[in-house]
């Protein structure tokens, strides 16, 4: 193992030895120094967590969330310097994680944080213009591709996840219901949001960005749901700027 492979091993790993031969700039024994510079990796590691995972923190407690965490970045050290790009791993974490194991929607907790990050770092898009909606016949819209925002995130979730987001953040919010969700996460301004939609929009939407055609889509999420409604669909999508561009060969 390489010298630096050697300093690597032991940052995350209190277990292991200080590299032997380690010197300060007075050519003096630096094990102590490494053992102050290791808790301080692990420290800022798992603050960065706490910040990146918000509803994960409140919903296991402040006490419990810096564990969680500690055991993350001790397996799953940085792979970037970008750090907001750290945790992808962490649903995935969480869900072999055996002592939250009876925390069935923990998981897609962490989903939600990180689909929060992702839109809030997406690039930026002119605002969406529908003009093309009624400049288009009902038939050429069948065939029109809508093109979603980068900042627009679809979840879909086997749990209430828009009403477990919403219930930690308003205690006056309805407690969650046992229902599942899907949630679209946008950004209008400079924070994005996550909005509830209607049943069957998740799939919907997943259509849409992976590029196939309005009127296909839309019977993809109708074979899914029967009463899946297009109309509230399409109006919660706009109205929250989750589109980028509509494009037709008939629109210029």
């Amino acid at each position: 193992m390489s010298d630096q492979a050697t300093f690597r091993a032991g940052l995350l790993d209190p277990a292991v030895a200080a590299p032997t031969g380690l010197l300060d700039g007075n050519a003096q024994e630096a094990g102590k120094r490494y053992d102050v510079y290791r808790n301080n990796v692990t420290v800022s590691l798992t603050e960065a967590m706490t910040s990146a995972f918000p509803l994960v923190a409140q919903l296991i407690g402040e006490k419990n969330f810096p564990r969680l965490a500690r055991s993350f970045v001790r397996s799953h050290p940085p792979a970037s310097p970008l750090m907001m790009h750290y945790g992808v791993e962490f649903p995935d974490f969480i869900k072999r994680f055996e002592p939250l194991a009876h925390i069935g929607y923990l998981p897609d907790a962490a989903r939600l944080d990180l689909a929060m990050r992702r839109s809030y770092h997406a690039a930026d898009t002119p605002p969406f213009d529908p003009a093309g909606f009624q400049t288009l016949s009902p038939n050429d819209l069948l065939d029109a591709r809508l093109t979603l925002a980068p900042s627009s995130v679809i979840l879909r979730s086997d749990w209430p996840l828009f009403d477990i987001w919403a219930y930690n953040q308003n205690s006056g919010a309805g407690k969650p219901r046992s229902a599942s969700q899907e949630v679209l996460i946008t950004r209008q301004a400079f924070d994005p949001a996550p909005h509830l939609l209607p049943s069957g929009a998740g799939l919907w939407l997943e259509r849409l960005a992976a590029g196939a055609p309005f009127g296909i889509a839309h019977d993809a999420a109708v074979a899914a749901v029967p009463d899946f409604d297009l109309g509230a669909s399409l109006g919660l999508a706009l109205a929250t700027g989750a589109f980028a561009v509509l494009n037709h060969k008939d629109l210029i």
